[in-house]
């Protein structure tokens, strides 16, 4: 029996009943990408309260890896729940944090001593790490990458790429904040080509020291292995074994932001474990909890114990039964093995794509890690002119035949796939059967206004 049951037209009745209620109470500016309102989840599978069941490809934006309600972290919640809810760790600290902190020193890469503190937030986890790098280095200045994006705090938003909808309006930003291109290889910034480049991007980091910011001037470079919003922008392998060498040569530490990349997403437990990449300072969050707000920040603790006491904390930072949640995820990835399945999962999703690539010439660039994978749509080929609409249009044909997709990148013409790691075989076919048919009715209408006359 198939997982896709629609019983209604997707938006149902229910649901366009509470989207009407929604306008009138809630801010036009908290946008959502579907029309379609939740009533229950279980693993990778979504009912709405007008009883369609769909197939989960959005994952609470990457925050699902081990699925809606895992049975095991519910109890670790419930559990907790008999104890006590909150006391602040600033005031009344709990083991459960310090046994998080530890298990997150252990796992996370680099061998030498770490420490580690607990916000509620990526961005939140964003902000502390740049506090945390500017009290060690005792410099002011960040570098960070085009096409990035790390939040939506003021200096999150000052280090995210994209203008609209996050920075436009909402200015001035902080200062000292600067930008560098990143390896995005289908829109290389210099119009050079891989491997022939000798990853350009990565050595003009020399130059931007010459003639943008001083090296002794900047603090950080905070980058994310691979670009989450920016369209999951993979990139070389020579990149970050390049890149780091030339900041620890000019004092400068590394921030990895793997708060989308992070536990088995990209088939390890980091992405940095597959990109060469060892991080000074490593910013953490969405399937850290399985869930519920929960974000961290590891590094060296030569670094992590600069800030004086009470320079670093929050009143919520911690909470204990997101910790709980978070032990029981770590738990659940190791004992299901959901690296490999993030592997195979990619593969499933590749060798499927690859055949689309072939059919349609909107498919430019199929690209990822593990199952941390996307389309980059375009309308043609050879411009590389980015299809942002018919992208809408993929993404709302997946939503209206039962597959919740969110879309991504700098022109809004990336489809990227975030299911919970613990889908199964048939729910994974079952979903690319319709995102196949969502594509081909794309092609097809792109097509068709191409052949209307003028």
């Amino acid at each position: 029996m198939p997982t896709i049951q629609l019983r209604t037209p997707i938006p149902g009745p229910r649901s366009q009943e509470l989207m009407r209620r929604r306008n009138a109470a809630v801010v036009h500016a908290a946008f959502h990408a579907t029309p379609v309102f939740v009533a229950k989840a279980e693993g990778a599978v979504i009912e709405d309260v007008d009883g369609n069941r769909l197939i989960d490809f959005a994952g609470g934006i990457g925050c699902l890896n081990a699925g809606h309600r895992a049975p095991a972290v519910l109890d670790a919640v419930r559990r907790q729940l008999d104890r006590f809810l909150h006391t602040s760790f600033n005031v009344l600290p709990y083991e459960s944090y310090v046994a998080l902190a530890e298990r997150l020193n252990a796992i996370t890469p680099g061998k030498f001593a770490k420490k580690t503190v607990l916000v509620n937030s990526g961005a939140e986890a964003v902000e502390n790490a740049i506090k945390i790098a500017r009290s060690f280095t005792r410099r002011p200045a960040i570098l960070s990458f085009e096409d990035a994006f790390h939040g939506r705090t003021y200096m999150a938003m000052a280090l995210t790429s994209k203008t609209h909808p996050y920075k436009a309006g909402f200015e001035p930003f902080p200062g000292d904040v600067y930008r560098v291109p990143f390896a995005y290889c289908y829109r290389c910034s210099y119009s050079l080509t891989y491997p022939s480049c000798e990853v350009h991007c990565a050595r003009h980091l020399e130059d931007t020291f010459k003639r943008v910011v001083a090296a002794e001037s900047v603090a950080a470079v905070i980058v994310e292995p691979v670009m989450g919003e920016g369209g999951f922008i993979t990139p070389p392998a020579e990149f970050f074994p390049i890149l780091t060498e030339i900041c620890h040569k000019h004092g400068i530490l590394v921030i990895a932001d793997e708060v989308q990349t992070g536990f088995a997403r990209t088939g390890s437990l980091f992405a940095c474990d597959r990109l060469g990449l060892e991080p000074d300072l490593i910013v953490m969050a969405k399937s850290l909890s399985g869930g519920l707000p929960l974000a961290a920040v590891t590094g060296r603790t030569e670094i992590m114990d600069t800030p004086g006491i009470g320079g670093l904390g929050g009143t919520f930072g911690g909470n204990p039964a997101a910790c709980e949640a978070a032990l029981a995820v770590l738990e659940i990835i190791e004992k299901e093995d959901l690296c490999a399945r993030a592997n195979l999962l990619g593969e499933r999703f590749r060798k499927r794509a690859a055949q689309w690539q072939s059919r349609w010439e909107l498919v430019g660039e199929v690209r990822g890690l593990g199952a941390m994978q996307a389309l980059e749509l375009v309308r043609s080929r050879t411009t590389r002119e980015p299809a942002d609409e018919e992208t809408k249009h993929v993404s709302q044909y997946c939503y209206e035949h039962g597959v919740i997709t969110i879309t991504a990148g700098s022109y809004g013409n990336v489809i990227r796939l975030l299911m919970p790691l613990v889908i199964t075989d048939a729910q994974m076919d079952e979903a690319l059967d319709v995102l196949e048919s969502a594509l081909q009715t794309a092609s097809e209408n792109k097509r068709e206004s191409v052949a209307q006359p003028v």
